[in-house]
This record gives C-alpha cells, structure tokens and sequence, in this order.
C-alpha cells in the first residue's frame, strides 16, 4: 500500500514538474513575442516620428518662404508709399512755394490798385464837382430842375420805347410768319388728319337756308353795319361765300349759333334789317330760347318719370340739349344712361328711382360756363348737392369716372352705364376739347380793362374783341391785340393761327319823341 502510495505521489510529481516545465517554457516564448512586438512598436513609432519631423520641416520652410515673401512685398509697398509721400511733400513745397511768390504778386497788386482807386477818386470828386457846377447852369438856362428834367426824359424815352418795342416786335413776327409757312402747312395737314370732319361741322357750324341771294345784300347791309351788328349782339360769325342761297352761322357754343338762327329767320321774315332791329330781335330770342331750355328740361324729366327735380337742376338738364360730348349729344347720352341704369338696377335689386335720377345728372357738371378748371363729375357733384339731391345720387355723380371713391351701390352702375352709351359703336366721333379753348380765350380777352364782349368765332380760329370807346383809345386797342396774340401764342396750345380782332367804335343814340 506504501508502495502505491509513493507511485502515485511519484508520478503527480513527475506530472507537476513536467507542467512547470511546460509553464515556463510557454512564458519564455511570450516573453520573446512580447520583446518582438514591442520592438516592431518601437521601430514604426521611430518612422512615424521622422515622417512627422520631416512632414513639419517641410511646412516649416514652405510657411518661412511666404513669410518671406509678404515681408518682401509689404517693404515694396511701404517704398513706393514712401516715394510717394516724398514726391507729395516736393509738390507741396513747389505750391507753398508758388503760393507765396503769388501772395506777394497779389500784395503788390493789390497796393496799386489802391492807389488808382484813390486817384481815381480824386478824379470823380473833381468830375462832380464839375457836373453840379454845369448841372446848376443848366437849370438856370432851361428853367427846370434836375428831377423834372429827368423825369422828363424818362417819360419821352418810355413812350418812345413803348412804341419802338410794339413795332420791332410785329416786324419779328411778321418775319417768322413768312419763314414759317411750310411749318404751317405741315401742323394743318396733321390737324385734318387727326379731326373728322362732319364732327367740327355739327359742333361749329348750322347752315342757314335762304330764298334767294338778294337776302344776302340786305344781311350784309351798308358797309357792312348789319353784318357787324349782328355778329356783336351773338358772338356768332357769319359766313357768306359762293354758296347759292345758303350762308353758314359758325360758332362753337351751340345755344348761341341757335340763337343767332331763329333771331336770323325772324328778321328775314320781318324785312326790316338793322343795327336797332337786330339787337331788338337778339334780345327777345335770346329770352326765348332761355324758356325753351327749361322746357326741354321739363319734358326730359316727365318722359323719364323723375319727380321733385330743383328747377335751377332742370335748367340745366334743358342746357343739356345744345351740348355735346365728343360729338355725341348730351342730352340723348344722359336719357340714354339714365334708362340703362333704371335697367341694370332693376336686374340689381337697387332703387330704381335713384339709379334713373343719378343717370340723368350724372354729366350736369359739363353744363355751366363758369368753372373751366374743375373736373365736370366733381362740378356736377357740387351742383346736385347744392340742390339737395340724395347722398347716393351725389357720390355716383362725383365717382363716375373715379375722381372720389366710390360708397354706394349706385355709383359703379352708373360708371358702367356711362361707358355703354359712349362707347358703343357710333355714340362719339371725336373730341370737343376745342371747346374749353374756345371759351379759355374768351375769358382771357374779357379780363383785361375796357373789354366789353369777345367771342371765339370760326371754331376758334379768329377771337373778335370789342372795346369801350369812352374808356380805351385807339393805342390801347392796338397795344390789346399784341399782347393777348402773344399770350394766346406762349399759353395755349392750338393748330394753325388765330387772328384777333379789336373793335372799337362809339355809338351815339337820340330818341325823338
């Protein structure tokens, strides 16, 4: 048992020492791989620390060249800097320099102009001392004194110059009229182009019927006294050419060439032809006429169904029958928007009454004369709410072509129904602008002192001007038409030429009774 024992012990220690054994030789053999790896470690971390010396050198000395470089360039610019700011300081000191040798030249000068001055004066004492001497025996010899005497001369010289400047100022024109004329005929081609014709006919003109020719004679009368006095008491010209049995009343308000047709037709049929009579006859058709507007007015509104209408308004609907609107006639334009709006706002469910009213008075601002420069919707707003007319009429009246805003339902029925009738085919077949022209030169000529009536005749290309004889002289008439044919030239726009005419004659009248 022993024996076994010891066996087995023996043979655990063999089996022991033979593990060690194993044990150490394994760790010897790590040992080496360790040694081994560490020393491969080593020698990469060595290359990979020249690569990175060498990487860095490298840069080193790219970074120290540019260095080199911008240092060598900003001493370059600093140089030239310096060169510069060198060559400036020698330019200042050549200007200082200058500036002084200057400075002295002035001072110089300077000096002897002081003395000329005071020589001179000197001098302009002595001359006034010599002129009061030839001053005062002048007096004496003329009898006058030195202001009157001047005043005097200044007087003569005015009215001398007056004169010469009239005159030297018609010989310019008279000059640049005859360098001109191809220039004329240039702008009156463009003006027939651009106008249609039978638009200036039925806007200017109304031919006039006669039975036979002798009519004419009578019309004309003497020397042409009837004619004048005619022409005067209407501001219609009349116009008597070649035509058989016909003359032609040519005017561009239309009240008044109706005016001067039924007051023409009257003293035909009457017989007596003269200046009295025609002022007579004038008169009364001129009252006539002025009732024949309200009545039109009234029967305007009757047809259309329009009640409570102000008779001032009514009035001037009736104006609206001698009125056109680019050749279109106004009156008919205003029926015809007032039955389109009653139309448009019946299909609206708007108030039928008012949209008739608004239609009617939508272009009443176009009647009166006395406001050329306000737009005709705000006019005819200021009319209708002058007059008490419903706020809705008032704004579609005002807004209709956009001039206020618009508040109401009404106001853009109206704008539309407005543009339907005049833009339909053959409602308008030009433009009347000639006609605030016409009445623009009217009213120029009647501003100025002892002007009693003007009127635009032959659709503006002549402005007759007549003249008080107590209160003008035959100067003044002459200085007149100068001056407002140089206005009509430097503020007015206009084809072709205008001539002005100024009449001034004196009247005497005795009644025998």
């Amino acid at each position: 048992m022993e024996i076994v024992v010891f066996g087995l012990a023996g043979i655990l220690a063999g089996v022991a020492l033979g593990y060690l054994f194993f044990v150490i030789m394994r760790k010897k053999q790590l040992d080496q791989q360790k040694a081994a790896l560490l020393e491969e470690a080593r020698l990469q971390g060595e290359n990979i620390k020249k690569d990175r010396i060498m990487e860095a050198t490298e840069k080193f000395h790219n970074l120290k060249s540019e260095h080199e470089k911008e240092v060598s360039r900003r001493n370059q610019e600093l140089n030239q800097a310096e060169n510069r700011m060198k060559q400036k300081e020698q330019s200042l000191d050549q200007k200082l320099k200058d500036n002084r040798n200057k400075e002295e030249e002035l001072s110089r000068a300077r000096q002897t102009f002081e003395a000329q001055v005071e020589a001179l004066k000197l001098k302009q004492r002595e001359v006034d001392s010599l002129r009061d001497q030839q001053l005062t025996q002048l007096e004496k010899v003329a009898g006058l004194s030195a202001a009157e005497a001047k005043e005097q001369m200044l007087e003569n010289i005015r009215v001398k110059s007056h004169t010469d400047g009239l005159q030297i100022a018609k010989n310019i024109i008279e000059e640049a009229k005859l360098g001109a004329t191809r220039e004329a005929k240039r702008i009156v081609l463009q003006t027939i182009q651009r106008t249609a014709a039978e638009t200036a006919i039925d806007n200017t003109v109304t031919s006039f019927p006669l039975e036979n020719d002798d009519v004419k004679g009578r019309i004309i009368g003497r020397e042409g006294r009837n004619i004048k006095a005619f022409e005067a008491a209407t501001g219609v010209e009349i116009l008597i050419d070649d035509t058989p049995e016909t003359i032609v009343l040519s005017c561009y308000d239309p009240i008044r060439r109706e005016i001067a047709r039924v007051s023409l037709e009257r003293l035909i049929k009457d017989g007596r032809i003269h200046p009295a009579r025609i002022e007579e006859v004038v008169d009364k058709t001129r009252k006539q006429i002025e009732e024949e507007v309200v009545e039109w007015g009234e029967r305007t509104v009757v047809d259309l169904g329009i009640t409570g209408l102000h008779p001032e308004l009514i009035r001037y609907v009736g104006r609206m029958r001698f009125r056109s609107s680019y050749g279109q006639n106004l009156l008919k334009h205003s029926r015809e928007v007032a039955r389109l709006c009653a139309t448009m706002a019946a299909e609206m469910g708007l108030n039928v009454k008012l949209a008739k009213r608004a239609g009617l008075l939508h272009d009443i601002g176009k009647c009166p004369d006395n406001d050329e420069e306000t737009p005709h919707a705000l006019l005819g707003m200021k009319l209708v709410e002058k007059f008490g007319e419903h706020p809705d009429v008032i704004n579609a009246v005002g807004a209709h072509h956009d001039e206020i805003e618009m508040n109401c339902l009404l106001a853009p029925v109206i704008q539309a129904c407005d543009a339907i009738s005049g833009s339909r085919p053959g409602a308008r077949r030009g433009d009347d602008q000639y006609v605030e022209r016409i009445k623009e030169m009217e009213n120029m000529a009647l501003g100025y002192p002892g002007v009693e009536k003007a009127f635009a005749i032959q659709a503006g290309r002549e402005l007759r001007i007549i003249m008080s004889a107590e209160k003008t002289n035959d100067e003044q008439a002459d200085t007149l038409a100068f001056e407002i044919s140089n206005r009509i030239m430097t503020e007015m726009r206009y084809p072709g030429q205008v001539k002005i005419t100024v009449i001034r004659e004196k009247r005497s009248v005795g009644i025998a009774k």
